[in-house]
């Protein structure tokens, strides 16, 4: 059975038109809907993050804080390592003269004497090279001995001593003729082994 639409046809088109104005309308308001969503939604992320930027400026105020504080620190770690290296060196190759005078005591021949006994350190700086080569200082003798061969025994001694190589002889002159009495004059030198362990910088001053 067909259905016959008796209104008027400009009814039928007022009818359409008002439709097509609601889904217009329906359309508009659910676009609008959208763009408040995406809006509350770039708000609140706007929102976090600003609370994140504040929170971390907070942290970085308190880290600056906190570095600024031990700045007093690090001044008086330097100043501390600084004194810690003057002290070094002042000590370095440091000679202990009481042990180098027991060791000269325990190997002068019984056949000669000293007159006069001289020390020097001649280097004022930490040695870079061996310690069993470098040389910081010498010592130098002056005495008196029976035979040349007891001033031979007494070089060969002197090298004996840990850190005292290059023994040598300034002169020997006998005192009287035929006395077989000699006065001499000699010395050693010093290597780094002769320093004591704070010399050589091997525990702390």
């Amino acid at each position: 059975m067909s259905q016959v639409n008796l209104l008027p046809p400009e009814l039928r088109q007022r009818q359409a038109s008002r439709r097509l104005t609601s889904l217009v309308v329906a359309a508009g308001l659910a676009v609008l809907a959208l763009i408040g969503v995406f809006y509350f939604m770039q708000t609140q992320k706007l929102s976090d993050a600003e609370a994140e930027l504040a929170a971390q400026q907070a942290r970085n105020a308190e880290l600056t804080a906190e570095i600024q504080s031990l700045t007093q620190y690090a001044t008086l770690q330097q100043e501390l390592a600084a004194q810690e290296a003057l002290v070094a060196s002042l000590y370095a190759n440091e000679v202990s003269w009481s042990s180098a005078l027991l060791d000269v005591s325990r190997v002068i021949p019984d056949a000669s004497y000293l007159t006069s006994l001289n020390g020097a350190i001649t280097a004022t700086a930490p040695p870079t090279g061996s310690p069993e080569t470098t040389l910081i200082g010498n010592m130098t003798f002056a005495g008196v001995a029976d035979q040349t061969d007891t001033i031979a025994d007494w070089l060969t001694r002197l090298e004996q001593v840990q850190g005292w190589v290059n023994a040598w002889v300034s002169s020997a002159q006998e005192n009287a003729p035929f006395s077989a009495i000699y006065t001499f004059s000699n010395g050693i030198d010093l290597t780094q082994e002769a320093a004591t362990e704070r010399g050589q910088g091997q525990v702390a001053p």
